[in-house]
Formats: structure tokens, sequence, C-alpha cells
């Protein structure tokens, strides 16, 4: 059966997530919508030239306009949601109302909360809403869910993933990948983790570790917001840590964090020569496309490590992966692992494997099944097993 397939906003991401479901979903049609709909054409021109087909039809819609978007959600099977994060409720109420799947990038925890609230409405119009389908959270919380289940027994589970730049430059050594809202959404508000079977809070931009990539040398791994998502609430009583932090070159945390704890991300208005400004919004506004003037290729790396017992023996797993710009297609790392992950999942969903109502991210795909997903797009994957000495 050939499903029809609506992207909802047509950006880096929604771009990957519909070249990767032309390549492997067999769609009918693949929708790519946007507000700028100069946009979607582009989005929809470089996927069919990479496909080879004309596969994908630019569309435009309004994701705050219930009708528009409505209209749009009618054309498809399932919803893919790359619109900014606070979005999401909105766009899975619609669905609910159209009778359409759906599945978002997520990015803040609390936001995910208020879609997954809608899981009665959802059951009772027999769709499928999954939230955090994207990279971190996401990805890598499949790769936890991997160790959880290569472990007869599983104690522990740390994440961590970092989007970089291959030619990084002082002082931040960052290359802006997603937009700026997102990314200070991170380094803001407090992490949930799980911690001696306790689910806790923890600040932003603390707690930096030291960590070896291999391909990268020595890095520096600080906790972050919304990477765990709600897999410590899931794995609450079955796993006594899980926790996530975000991996970058050494010295970022400590260069980010001056701007959290001097207000400059503040959400409470103030007066500037007797203009209302709030912070966090001038601070988006100017560090965001000066951070984003930094060009260069990027790179991705992803780890998961989980500590427990197999076969009666201590054991620790550990799952690397590693991916930097594809020069054939031309997608960035970040697009690769962000796009494609979504579109797996999506493709999960529309075929109906996944059940009915809202999902947490966790609970619709196993581990194991998805990892042999992501080596079918050929990204790069590390497993190691080490049995413990006493």
């Amino acid at each position: 059966m050939q499903n029809t397939f609506g992207i909802l906003g047509s950006g880096m991401q929604g771009t990957a997530a519909a070249y990767d479901l032309a390549k492997f979903a067999g769609p009918a049609r693949i929708f790519v919508g946007d507000v700028d709909t100069k946009q979607a054409h582009r989005c929809a021109d470089r996927v069919n030239a990479l496909a080879g087909d004309l596969i994908c039809e630019p569309v435009a819609v309004d994701g705050l306009d219930p009708a528009s978007l409505a209209d749009f959600a009618n054309k498809s099977d399932i919803v893919l949601s790359c619109v900014p994060y606070w979005m999401h409720p909105k766009v899975a109420a619609v669905c609910i109302d159209t009778m359409t799947d759906m599945v978002d990038l997520g990015g803040n925890t609390d936001v995910t909360m208020q879609t997954l609230d809608l899981d009665v409405k959802a059951k009772e119009a027999d769709v499928t809403i999954v939230p955090d389908t994207g990279l971190a959270p996401g990805l890598v919380n499949n790769l936890g869910c991997y160790v959880i289940e290569s472990l007869d027994t599983c104690e522990s589970v740390k994440l961590y993933c970092g989007v970089l730049p291959q030619n990084p430059k002082p002082p931040f050594n960052y290359k802006l990948t997603f937009n700026m809202e997102g990314l200070v959404t991170e380094y803001d508000y407090q992490a949930v983790a799980l911690r001696d079977g306790e689910i806790v809070k923890i600040d932003t931009l603390t707690e930096v570790e030291d960590l070896v990539v291999d391909e990268l040398g020595q890095m520096e791994a600080f906790v972050t917001s919304g990477g765990t998502s709600t897999a410590p609430y899931t794995f609450h009583g079955k796993v006594r840590d899980y926790e996530y932090k975000t991996i970058r070159f050494p010295g970022h945390a400590h260069l980010m964090k001056i701007f959290k704890d001097f207000g400059f991300w503040n959400e409470s208005e103030i007066n500037v020569r007797a203009t209302k400004v709030v912070p966090k919004e001038v601070f988006n506004a100017v560090f965001g496309p000066e951070l984003a003037k930094f060009e260069d290729l990027d790179q991705c790396a992803v780890r998961a490590v989980g500590l427990g017992v197999r076969a009666g023996r201590p054991t620790r797993i550990q799952i690397d992966i590693f991916d930097r710009q594809d020069p054939h297609t031309g997608f960035t790392s970040m697009e690769r692992l962000t796009g494609f992950s979504m579109s797996i999942i999506a493709q999960e969903v529309v075929n109906g494997r996944v059940a009915k109502g809202c999902v947490r991210y966790e609970n619709a795909m196993t581990g194991k099944d998805f990892v042999r997903e992501l080596r079918r797009r050929d990204i790069q994957i590390k497993a190691r097993e080490t049995v413990q000495l006493d």
C-alpha cells in the first residue's frame, strides 16, 4: 500500500525527511508544506532532483491557521511536523480532528507532555501521534533502548550527542545547525533524569565532564534539557540511572553559561530606553545571525553507554555513531540523523506498527529495529561489549 506523507515545515530537517521517505517509503506522494511558498518549492525541487522522480509537491500552508492546517492534513495519511517545538501540540490537535497520524521533532519536554495529554482524543480518532522523533530527543533514546534491550538487567544509561563544525572557530567552536531558539532552549531550563531510581531535575550547562571521541579527540559533555524527554518516566522502576549530555569542543559550556547566569535568557520584559524588550528574544535575534555567519561542514558524534548484567556477568555496552556531511546529497549530518530518524518513525506509524493514541517515543519502536534501519541508510554504528571485572 502506498501512503501519502505531509511535511509541515520544509526547511533543513523537513527536506531531509522528505528525501528519506522518497528513497525508503515508496510513497504515493509527498506534500511539502510551508508558509513560505518559495521554501516549499526549493524543498520539493531538491528532493525530486535527488530522487529522480516528481514525487514531492509544494503546498502553501500556515501551521498557525487551523483551517489551512486542516486542509493540509487532509491530503496526507501522516503529517511530519518540522515546525518550532511550541507549535507541535497545536498541530497534533488539528491532526486528531482530521484523523491524520502525526510525528514531530519535539525539543521541549513540557511541550511534549502537552501533546501526550491528547492521548484519549487520539485514541477516539483512531490515530497515532509520536512526538520527539528527531536526533536528541529521538535517535539517542533509541540507542538507549538498544542498550537496555541488549542487557538482561540494565542499571544505568548515559547518552551523549553533539553536532559540531569540522573546522571549529574560536571562541565558541560551534556551527549553528538549527534555529537559535531551539539551541537556547536546550541550554536553558532544567534537564529531566533518572538518578538512583528517582526522577530529578538538573540545571543545564552544569556537570561538565571530559569525553574522548575517537574521531575528534578530547571533548566536553554537559547537561542540557530535552534530550531524555519522557524516557526517565517510562523507565522509572526499570533502570536506576538514565541521563543525557551534549558534546562540544572544550570551553563551550563555560562561555554559554555566562549568558545564562547574567540574564541574557530571561523571559520577562524589561524597559530599555522606554522600549519593552524580552532579553531572550533580543539574544536570539542578535546572537543567532552572528553565529550563523560561520559556515562549515558539520559532523555529529552520538554515544550510548549502558551498564548492567548479561549472561550473569557485569557488562558494559557502548554504541557510537560518527557521521559527517554527505558530499553526494549535500545533507548535513544534523539533517541526516534528524530527518532520517523522523522518517523511520513516520513509516512505522503509517504502516500500523505503532499503537493508537499519543505514544511516548521510546515505546514506538525497539532500539534494535531502529538501529537496523539506520544501518540501511549507511549510518556508521560501532557497538562494543565489555565484561566488567570485579
